[in-house]
């Protein structure tokens, strides 16, 4: 049994759905998310409350609930995804940055604590003991600020440089981590990730926004002169990455997870246009390339990310298993085949937020 804080968002849900896949023969998981604008029930459709999965609804940062939660499920692991995690949200609304990702990890951290020392000292199967316990504290790769174009990638030795209100608190939630293991001696890892991408990501991000607007009909926003760099990890990649790193993970230890996709953001944009115009042709006959439109660049925009994930591939024994273009085609193919998920998540407030965000190029 593990507690999963976040699980129904993108990544969170997604990790929930490869952990309790038959094949991979896991025990349940208690999820527990706040449901704010990016978290979706739809995403953890199927699944129910009970036999084996049991969702509550709360904060990270409410210690009575956690407490509650962690006494009556006893898991041996706590798995934070509980994170807020858009640039652009951070730059315009820092202040719930802070209370989320460092404020509510801080309350987490200490909930996760008081449980851990109330549990047996030596292992007794699979009961839960001090010594099996996990936190893993789910990260980015935005905290090791942003690489010239012949810099190496990063690397977990790599100093900490957060360069946007986002990767700041990520930061400082990640020094919260390492303090707690150092100090107390809590059973902590930390991963940090590169760019995912894949079904049901919410359509602010650069992916699913460039193929919902291509088929609306609408322009295809890209920051600047698009030539940003990411390293692109395919979510279900991600999430057997965690899984591994909860099995045999050393406590106290970074591990950072990469896709070994470095991309220019114009070319992810691109690629997507080209899959479009096969899949699902625009109705004038052209190109969804002809709705690209480059915007002003937001305000202190990192030029490159790139990960250097030789550390799990060596000690861990993890490899990608989807290529760019392989994760891509599968992610396009998605939307098409998911239209009321897509209508759902496209409420009133999140189209507000496009016209705040982009004008009249969104």
């Amino acid at each position: 049994m593990i507690l999963v804080t976040g699980g129904a968002g993108f990544i969170g849900s997604a990790f929930v759905r490869t952990w309790l896949d038959p094949a991979a023969g896991k025990d349940g998981i208690v999820n527990l998310d706040l449901l704010t604008y990016a978290g979706n029930m739809q995403n953890l459709a199927g699944l129910g409350s009970g036999e084996g999965h049991w969702f509550e609804r709360g904060d990270i940062g409410d210690r009575a609930l956690v407490g509650a939660l962690l006494r009556r499920h006893r898991p041996n692991a706590v798995v934070n995804f509980a994170a807020e995690s858009h640039v652009d949200r951070s730059i315009s609304a820092a202040g719930t940055f802070i209370e989320t990702n460092v404020v509510g990890l801080f309350n987490l951290l200490e909930s996760c604590r008081a449980y851990w020392l109330e549990l047996p000292e030596g292992s007794s199967g699979d009961a839960p003991s001090r010594e099996s316990f996990r936190f893993l504290q789910v990260s980015t790769d935005e905290v090791y600020g942003s690489l010239g174009s012949d810099d190496p990638p990063f690397a977990e030795t790599h100093r900490y440089q957060p360069n946007s209100p986002y990767s700041a608190s990520k930061a400082a939630g990640d020094h919260l981590v390492r303090a707690w293991h150092h100090t107390y001696g809590f059973p902590v890892v930390t991963t940090n990730c590169s760019n995912n991408y894949g079904p049901r990501q919410f359509p602010e991000k650069l992916i699913p926004l460039a193929i919902l607007n291509a088929l609306a009909g609408k322009p295809i926003p890209v920051y600047g002169d698009g030539r940003q760099i990411r390293d692109w990890l395919f979510v279900e990649d991600h999430c057997r990455a965690i899984c591994r790193v909860l099995e045999q993970g050393r406590p106290g230890e970074i591990y950072n997870i990469g896709g070994k996709s470095e991309r220019r953001n114009l070319a992810v944009v691109e690629a997507i246009c080209d899959l479009l115009d096969g899949l699902s042709p625009a109705p004038s006959g052209g190109s969804y390339r002809d709705q690209i439109r480059f915007v002003a660049d937001r305000p202190g925009h990192d030029r490159r990310y790139a990960i250097d994930s030789r550390k799990i591939e060596r000690e861990l024994g993890w490899q990608p298993t989807e290529t760019f273009e392989t994760g891509l085609a599968r992610t396009v193919r998605w939307y098409l085949d998911n239209k009321d998920w897509v209508e759902a998540v496209q409420s009133g407030a999140y189209q507000q937020w496009l016209a705040d965000q982009y004008g009249d190029q969104a």
